[in-house]
């Protein structure tokens, strides 16, 4: 026991600090300053996004050079919107704190069913096979994407210390993306273990004075898998960015 314990702490110790990551906008799109993003993903050609806030949440479909927003469906008081994702031809959407979770179908946007979870919902992403849910903490939960049952959870730490706060996920290369609430970085992190392997920093994007309150912060990753295409944007930000992440120097 011993012997295992020692050899989990020498890798622990062993494992190279995160990899420092840095952008270059590539290109610069519209985005609604009045959309309180929670979710984004790019699929076929367009952008979803789930927006928050009691009697403002909703599912859009967003054509990407515009910003203009082509379909929408408005979630009912009391709910607050959440994270989103798109898999099987549906689109799946978190609440905040009402514990349920809404599936769309993907082309006509009519709610389908619902589910329910327990504690917060916080951000969403997926790999094909599972969902990756986050709630707020330093815990990320995977789940089953037909009967949304949670199998396990990834404890997502740096150094060993926890990162709390994960917020909007991501998934891009086979890892895991998350938003940190109230900061301008993103962590990139191993869905095998949770450790983070990198850090962007993404300070600088969209300058404050860009940002109408303080509520407006950094929140929605898009990654279009065809093109290797990486988009930002953030909680009332005017703008959605195209960025290439480069290692600081």
């Amino acid at each position: 026991m011993h012997h295992i314990l020692a050899a989990a702490l020498l890798g622990l110790f062993l494992a190279p600090p995160p990899a420092q990551y840095t952008f270059r906008v590539v290109k610069t799109y519209p985005h609604d300053r009045n959309a309180f993003t929670q979710g984004l993903e790019y699929r076929d050609g367009v952008l979803y996004e789930g927006t928050g806030l009691v009697s403002r949440s909703a599912l859009r479909k967003i054509k990407l050079d515009t910003g203009q927003v082509l379909q929408s469906f408005d979630l009912p008081q009391p709910f607050f919107g959440e994270g989103i994702t798109v898999l099987n031809q549906q689109v799946v959407q978190l609440t905040w704190q009402s514990q349920t979770g809404f599936i769309y179908d993907k082309s006509s946007f009519r709610v389908l069913k619902s589910f329910s979870y327990p504690g917060e919902g916080w951000g969403m992403t997926n790999d094909g096979k599972q969902i990756y849910m986050s709630d707020g903490t330093s815990q990320i939960r995977v789940w089953d994407p037909v009967s949304f049952k949670e199998i396990r959870r990834i404890s997502v730490t740096d150094g060993g210390k926890p990162v709390n706060a994960l917020n909007e996920l991501e998934f891009v290369r086979g890892e895991i993306w998350a938003n940190v609430w109230q900061t301008d970085r993103i962590a990139r992190i191993s869905p095998v273990d949770g450790r983070v392997l990198g850090w962007i920093d993404l300070s600088g994007i969209l300058p404050k004075a860009e940002r109408a309150t303080a509520d407006a912060v950094l929140n929605g990753i898009a990654y279009d898998s065809a093109t290797d295409r990486i988009f930002v944007t953030g909680k009332l930000w005017p703008k959605l960015f195209e960025i290439k992440v480069i290692p600081k120097a």
